[in-house]
This record gives structure tokens, sequence and C-alpha cells, in this order.
């Protein structure tokens, strides 16, 4: 009897220690009394900074318009504590994510946390550049949640900026517009681009030493997240022939993979693939030295860990 109390506890303790291990950057956020999002990136897969906002008219009252507060996790208490940014009606408001991105991927892909006692209505855009921007969906009657599948938008694509626009639902209260708390990626990812000259001698792929700094940098933006996926793709210029581009692009990519899985250790919760891509994806034409030399990259893509999309309904 003594033998399986003690296994018994011996169990729970690791099986304890394993879901902490596993939810250090992964977050569950509550959105009402009975309801929770989970952002598999956590705390950094908010928007960080205004780039705009006009204000919609009527207006809300003075203590509802404080910009700062729809940034960053969200800290809605009740409607009296004024911890989110009323837009006003017809109000727009556009945010940064500065040191992460978005993109349509499976499942849902963005939360509005819009608060208060009335769900108020909103559109929802999306851009690469904060210029050029896409319809991405809307937000409406307590629907906060953002499928970016709904409005086909591109999977390959990462999004850096997003515009909600206020649709005049409710424009005589207090808090005029629709109340933002905090805008969140779901399927937030980090991007990383590295030339490729400061990791490797043209031609070659074994790892520079002077490309050590690089590395450790590197390193420490991708353990900003303790479990995910890490894609390296690797891309050349067009001097040679697409096999011997492809097979450089490889072994680069996969040196990059080893030097990371080196250097974070066999315990790390880290997935890795690598894609190369030779020179099928050049930024700019081959047409002179300094293009191609903006052609030979690496780009690191971290993504959502690949257990999250497993657990997804219907998965």
């Amino acid at each position: 009897m003594q033998t399986r109390i003690f296994l018994l506890i011996l169990t729970l303790f690791f099986s304890s220690n394993f879901l902490v291990a596993q939810s250090k950057t992964g977050k569950t956020y509550k959105i009402s009394r009975y309801d929770y999002i989970y952002l598999p990136l956590g705390k950094i897969s908010f928007a960080d900074s205004i780039v705009s906002f006009k204000m919609g008219t009527p207006a809300p009252q003075l203590i509802y318009r404080d910009q700062s507060q729809c940034l960053h996790e969200p800290n809605y208490v009740s409607y009296k504590t004024p911890n989110f940014l009323s837009l006003g009606c017809s109000g727009t408001l556009v945010v940064h994510f500065s040191d992460n991105g978005f993109m349509n991927l499976e499942g849902n892909d963005i939360y509005v946390f819009e608060v208060g006692s009335e769900k108020e209505a909103a559109n929802i855009e999306i851009s690469e550049n904060g210029i050029d921007w896409i319809k991405a969906g809307s937000i409406s009657g307590g629907k906060s949640i953002i499928d970016l599948d709904d409005y086909y938008i591109p999977t390959d694509v990462i999004y850096y900026y997003l515009k909600i626009t206020d649709l005049r639902g409710y424009c005589k209260s207090k808090s005029a517009g629709a109340d933002i708390d905090a805008i969140g990626a779901i399927n937030s990812v980090l991007k990383i681009d590295i030339n490729a000259d400061v990791l490797f001698d043209v031609a070659k792929y074994n790892l520079k030493k002077s490309s050590k700094e690089t590395l450790d940098s590197l390193a420490k933006t991708i353990l900003q997240v303790d479990k995910a996926t890490i894609v390296i793709e690797g891309h050349t210029d067009s001097d040679g022939n697409d096999q011997y581009n492809y097979n450089l692009s490889r072994k680069r990519c996969q040196v990059v993979a080893n030097k990371l899985k080196l250097m974070f250790g066999s315990s790390a919760n880290y997935d890795y693939e690598i894609r190369p891509k030779g020179e099928s994806k050049p930024r700019v034409p081959n047409d002179s030295p300094k293009n191609k030399q903006m052609n030979r990259r690496v780009e690191i893509t971290v993504l959502p860990p690949k257990d999250y999309y497993e657990s997804l309904p219907n998965n």
C-alpha cells in the first residue's frame, strides 16, 4: 500500500513539473466569467504601440481616452475602472506589433479584447507595412475572434499592423464606441532575417568564427519563447545552377539548426524544420553585387509549438 501511494505521489510530482515546464510561455487569459482564450506565445503576442488614433464622434469621456490602455496584456477589471481605450463612434485605431507578427495559420488567428457592458461592433483590417490594408473580419455581439481563413488571407505572409474601426453600434454611453483592452495574436510568430554573408563565406556552409555574436543575439531572441517550432529557410543568389544553390541552402539550413540545438541543449522544447529555397525566392533582381548580397540570407521564423495545433478541434 505504501509503495502504491509513493508511486502515485511520484507520478503527480513529475506530471505537475511537466505541465509547469510546458506552460511558461503559453498563457491563458480570462475573457468573461466562464470563458478563456489561450495564446501559445503568451505575453509577447500583444500589440506594442499606437500608430494612429482618430477618435470618433460622439467621443467618450476623457477618462476612457488613454491610448496606452489598449496595448500589451489585458488588464480589464470592471467598467468603472478605465483600463481600456474607447474609440468613440466611427473611431479608428491602428496598432503595431513590434516584437512579433501574426500569420494566417491553423485555427483562429487574432483575439480582440473588447470589453464593457456592451459588445460593440468593429471592422478589422491588417497590413504588412502599415500602408496597404486588407479586410480581415469584424467583431460584433461578443464575437472577438478573427480567423483569417474567413477572408482568404495568404498563409505565407507575416503581418505587423492591425486597424480597428468602430461601426457605430452604441454612441450614447460614457465610453462611446468599441472599448479595447488589448489585441492579441493567437498565431503569433517571431521572424529574424540574417544576411548569409554574416554567417558564411561565399559558396561555403561552415559557420564563420565571427558569426558568434550574431548567433548569440539570435538565440536570445528565440529564448523569449520556451517552446516552439523553429523554421529555418536558406536563400542564395543566382550564381551557379539551380541544384547547386538548392544544395548549398539546404546545408546552410542544417548547419544553423545543428548550431541552435547545440546552443539550447538537449532539454530545450523546440522542433526544427529546414526549408532550403536556393535561388527560387529572391528579394530583388540578381543584377548587381549589392542585390545578390541581399538575396543571400537565412530567415528564421519561430512558430507556436506543434502540440498546440495537435490540440485544436478536428485534429
